[in-house]
């Protein structure tokens, strides 16, 4: 499968692109590419990956996301966006089709997703919690109860679209008759008109309000990871539903610890007797002490696997390893007794130095990251 390109350059904008400079250049691509005009082999292909762009890099969370993580950051998150064809036809002839193909301004659209950033310790991302979430988002209004009228008052019917939210004129064009269809000015294409605007909300029918929510955040998420919470988004309109949380996770290091996919890495230092000699020793796992043998003439970077002490895996039973990384210490100065003792051995031993010879297994080590035992 070929590998994506990145939004910006599909749609040849910087990415200190402003939403007017995005809209724009889709506009303008679409056109070029739609299949409807472009009768290119590739031309469907191309459209949809002009589309998907512009879905991202159109929708504040997505690009926001998008520009952290990548590709990856937006991964499962929905691709809708209203831009349909009769846009980019309007776009050529100044109005639109008038043959029943353009959306109404006025049907139910979807609300706009939200992003929470989590922040977790590295334990709670290992073993999962609740969480409690604060934030905020836009509901109906308390007092006009969404209306955005002031509450005793009524909404009129509009007189300029008599209440179909539209305006339709008819132009004479190189393609005959065509059917302007545009947003009634006057009513905003909603059909009815406020006269007493609510004076809480300027007539808006929403308020921004405070929202708390309990999450369940699974055991294993890494640094990264989103959860999608259905519905918790902002507020659909004209009886649209609310769009989605994307809640991205955030994994603090940890003092001792560090991750790498689902097994848990520690580097351990022991002294030059417990790794000559060999010796149990008591090594910190997440679930607390752990006693492990050091098996006797250990070098500095043999790694020792604890089975089973890593991450559980998210969607399947079971977790990772915990693998220990042997540093061999070697003292900076000795008591007189030590170096005597060292002294000792170093005659019975030798001095000559011997270069090593690379192994298949040192190869190995290196290819794959040097965890093998």
């Amino acid at each position: 499968m070929a590998e994506k390109r990145d939004y910006y350059e599909v749609l040849g904008i910087p990415r200190s692109a402003s939403a007017d400079e995005i809209r724009q250049a889709y506009r303008n691509l679409a056109k070029k590419h739609h299949p409807d005009i472009n009768k290119s082999p590739d031309a469907e292909e191309v459209f949809k990956e002009i589309n998907e762009a512009y879905a991202v890099l159109s929708d504040e969370s997505r690009r926001s996301s998008y520009d952290r993580f990548g590709h990856s950051g937006v991964q499962g998150m929905p691709m809708d966006f209203d831009f349909s064809f009769s846009d980019i036809f309007e776009d050529f002839f100044g109005f639109g089709m008038g043959m029943g193909s353009r959306r109404s301004r006025n049907a139910p659209r979807r609300g706009a997703n939200l992003r929470y950033d989590l922040h977790l310790e590295f334990e709670e991302a290992v073993f999962g919690l609740e969480k409690e979430l604060e934030f905020e988002r836009m509901e109906a209004c308390s007092v006009c109860q969404g209306s955005g009228a002031e509450p005793g008052t009524d909404l009129k019917r509009c007189e300029t679209c008599s209440g179909s939210g539209e305006i339709r004129q008819v132009r004479q064009t190189i393609l005959g008759s065509m059917v302007n269809v545009s947003t009634c000015p006057a009513c905003g294409g909603r059909g009815e008109v406020i006269s007493s605007p609510c004076k809480y909300c300027n007539g808006n029918g929403l308020e921004r309000v405070k929202i708390h929510r309990t999450i369940a955040v699974p055991a294993g998420v890494d640094d990264g990871t989103q959860i999608r919470i259905p519905g918790e988004g902002e507020p659909g309109s004209s009886g649209g539903p609310r769009g989605d949380m994307y809640v991205v996770v955030h994994v603090k290091t940890h003092k001792f610890f560090r991750r790498k996919g689902n097994d848990v890495l520690l580097d351990l230092g022991i002294n030059i007797a417990q790794a000559t000699l060999g010796a149990e020793v008591s090594v910190p796992t997440l679930e607390g002490e752990e006693k492990m043998r050091i098996p006797a003439g250990t070098q500095s970077g043999k790694v020792l696997k604890l089975r089973s002490k890593g991450i559980p895996y998210l969607r399947r039973s079971g977790r990772g390893d915990q693998l220990v990384i042997i540093s061999v210490e070697i003292p900076r100065s000795l008591k007189p007794e030590q170096r005597e003792l060292f002294e000792r051995l170093a005659e019975t031993m030798g001095t000559e130095a011997i270069p090593q010879e690379r192994s298949f297994l040192d190869s190995l080590k290196d290819f794959i990251g040097g965890f093998v035992e």
